[in-house]
């Protein structure tokens, strides 16, 4: 496994991180057990993953709190996520601290690493700013929390438009961040300022269903040319035909968690999936070396404007 630093937190990362939500939620809708989702998250801490990605909304803090459970756990970093409170809330501070305690006791630990907010969108950024980041602080202070995050709500923003605002607060020590091979516009919209700022930054999206489904793809690339978001449609389909040999189904999953991994100001990948063969995969294409600088300047050429689509 290779590790990193992540922004000003100074914890250290590796660059692939377990995402214990998204479509699967470790296996939890396909209707795989608890005891296997439990033994999946372990899998991925034998191969080196530190860095385990849950959430209030997704229903499994308690797995990976079970999966933990003497693990050690100074060498694991972990991250969740609270809802935002209603606007109409009567007490949102005293929303927030429940809800971290209430994950505290599922993921059995009594601090988390990194405490976000969930999936801020551009209408909430002002009660997330004003009214919740304080008390985030305050939590951090006491010393429940070790970092302070943000994720942004990438489906319906995929051109980032609440993190560009965001980055230039103080409050946010690291943000989750949409990006991949078909929207790449995080690389200067995004990464250039949490760079400079210190903030750490992890990625989501890197796959899904596009680049995962060869048929979803064609499906979402006829769609892109039909309502204008790419330009000419040969240098999309040779840019991916170069990603897709003939007889290498995985090819272009391969080719999109390294296009991520090695992304200037990318901190951690995060990975989800219900199948231990799949993760042992999706590990072994990240630590793979980058992708030819060919092959990244016809992508570039390719998907370099798309700001509209996630992939999904």
């Amino acid at each position: 496994m290779q590790y990193r630093t992540l922004g000003r937190t100074g914890l250290n990362v590796s660059v692939v991180g377990l995402g214990c939500g998204g479509p699967s939620r470790l296996g939890q809708r396909s209707g795989k057990s608890e005891q296997d989702s439990i033994a999946l998250v372990k899998r991925a801490i034998e191969l080196g993953v530190n860095f385990l990605d849950t959430a209030e909304a997704y229903g499994t803090e308690t797995i990976v709190g079970k999966a933990i459970h003497g693990a050690g756990r100074d060498k694991l970093v972990v991250s969740t996520k609270k809802t935002l409170p209603s606007t109409d809330h009567a007490d949102p501070e005293a929303e927030i601290r429940r809800g971290l305690e209430q994950s505290l006791l599922r993921l059995e630990t009594d601090y988390v690493d990194v405490y976000h907010l969930h999936g801020v969108g551009v209408d909430r950024y002002e009660d997330a700013a004003n009214v919740l980041a304080p008390t985030l602080l305050r939590l951090k202070e006491e010393g429940k929390i070790r970092a302070v995050g943000i994720t942004e709500e990438f489906v319906t923003n995929p051109g980032h438009t609440m993190l560009q605002r965001a980055v230039h607060d103080p409050y946010w020590d690291v943000a989750m961040v949409g990006f991949n091979i078909l929207n790449p516009s995080a690389r200067h919209r995004v990464f250039p300022e949490t760079a400079s700022r210190g903030v750490g930054t992890l990625i989501m999206f890197a796959v899904r269903r596009a680049l995962s489904r060869p048929a979803h793809l064609e499906k979402l690339l006829d769609e892109m040319l039909r309502t204008g978001v790419l330009e000419d449609p040969r240098t999309a389909h040779a840019a991916i035909d170069e990603l897709t040999p003939e007889g290498s189904p995985g090819a272009l999953i391969d080719a999109a968690y390294r296009f991520c991994v090695h992304e200037p100001g990318v901190d951690v990948v995060l990975m989800g999936t219900g199948a231990r063969e799949h993760l042992e995969a999706n590990i072994e294409s990240a630590l793979r070396p980058p992708l030819p600088a060919g092959t990244l300047q016809k992508l570039k050429a390719a998907f370099g404007a798309v700001d509209s689509i996630t992939g999904n």
